[in-house]
């Protein structure tokens, strides 16, 4: 793909994204613009403006030992390390995605955030992927866990929303992870852009570094209804917890036929179910992974409740060297098809998914 073709699609891409928006005249300022440094700039709530149409944040975003307990509303979120990352889900039990996405809360896989933690077991499969300009992380989990429906397809939370508040409200996503952090885990970087899909007994969430390229084409936010598999292609299989370097996906909704670059936008929701699209996403190639026992990961979590949640991974931490193809998605049965599902599918009930992205 020509880099005048590229940075076409990409326009493009912002157009269709600018016209979908439509800010809260109460609270005309977009999520995305308010940049908080961590810890001490944070306010207590990032979304209180109780006469924008979709009220304040049901939660809070300074969140420390006080907050860290299993009824936690924080709503400061981060994405570290495969042993460290939260993912966003409902504060009550047996909720839908759709029902909820404006009142996520943050449940993480370590203790020390101030937030949920995600129970023991409930992480089935995790694959990290670092790219140059991303943190991608998907995989399997028992989305009873985190409060999430037994048959919920679930949907995408992201910084921005029909109303650019976001969802969940005022979340905010930090990192020690990227390369523009300089290898300091005691420092956070605000990220700006960043996707996160919840459902179908999977997830995946992508992060852009703030110094890195493309950020809101690599972390788009206008194709809900395509789930993971388009959204973070991957390779994560249930039973494996895996760190990989990978190099970046192309953008979503960009593809090449014949050496002609096209741009693909999903329908309005109004006109049915999506019954094809017309590429096939993959997994960009991806190297020398390392995988890890569960029990060596997530340590100090607590009993999942109701019946015990299988316990994932087990056994000594090894290596693996050499190229991941990324060829064929499907091919685990994996995460990349949470969010669509592709064999329940193109035309099944993921799509009507009815939320605000």
């Amino acid at each position: 793909m020509s880099p005048s073709a590229l940075s076409s699609a990409l326009l493009a891409v912002a157009a269709i994204t600018f016209v979908h928006a439509q800010p809260d005249p109460a609270d005309p300022t977009p999520l995305v613009d308010k940049h908080y440094a961590y810890p001490s700039g944070i306010p207590y709530q990032v979304d209180y403006n109780t006469a924008a149409l979709r009220g304040p944040q049901t939660g809070y975003n300074i969140c420390n030992s006080t907050t860290e307990n299993q009824n936690s509303l924080c709503q400061t979120s981060f994405v570290n390390h495969i042993d460290d990352f939260c993912l966003w889900a409902p504060p009550q039990p047996n909720s839908t995605i759709g029902d909820t996405e404006g009142q996520e809360v943050a449940w993480c896989t370590k203790p020390g955030h101030g937030t949920r933690l995600i129970p023991a077991g409930a992480l089935q499969g995790v694959q990290l992927i670092k790219t140059p300009n991303y943190i991608q992380i998907a995989g399997f989990i028992d989305q009873t866990q985190v409060n999430i429906a037994a048959n919920d397809y679930g949907g995408e939370l992201d910084p921005h929303g029909a109303d650019l508040r976001g969802n969940p409200l005022g979340g905010l996503m930090y990192s020690n992870a990227f390369p523009s952090n300089g290898g300091n885990n005691d420092s956070y970087q605000q990220v700006i852009d960043w996707t996160n899909f919840m459902g179908g007994d999977g997830f995946c969430m992508k992060i852009c570094d703030p110094a890195g390229q493309n950020q809101q084409a690599l972390c788009q936010n206008i194709y809900d209804r395509l789930g993971c598999a388009y959204n973070a292609p991957n390779n994560a299989q249930k039973g494996v917890f895996e760190v990989c370097d990978g190099d970046d996906m192309s953008p979503v909704g960009v593809y090449t036929t014949n050496g002609a670059t096209s741009t693909y936008f999903q329908p309005a929701e109004s006109l049915g179910p999506i019954t094809t699209v017309p590429y096939t996403a993959t997994p960009a190639p991806s190297s020398n992974c390392v995988t890890y026992a569960s029990t060596a990961l997530y340590t100090g979590q607590p009993t999942p409740s109701g019946a015990t949640a299988s316990s994932g991974a087990s056994g000594a931490k090894s290596t693996a060297s050499g190229t991941n193809s990324g060829a064929s998605p499907a091919k685990t049965g994996g995460a990349a098809t949470m969010g669509i599902s592709l064999s329940a599918g193109l035309v099944g009930v993921v799509f009507a998914m009815a939320f605000l992205s």
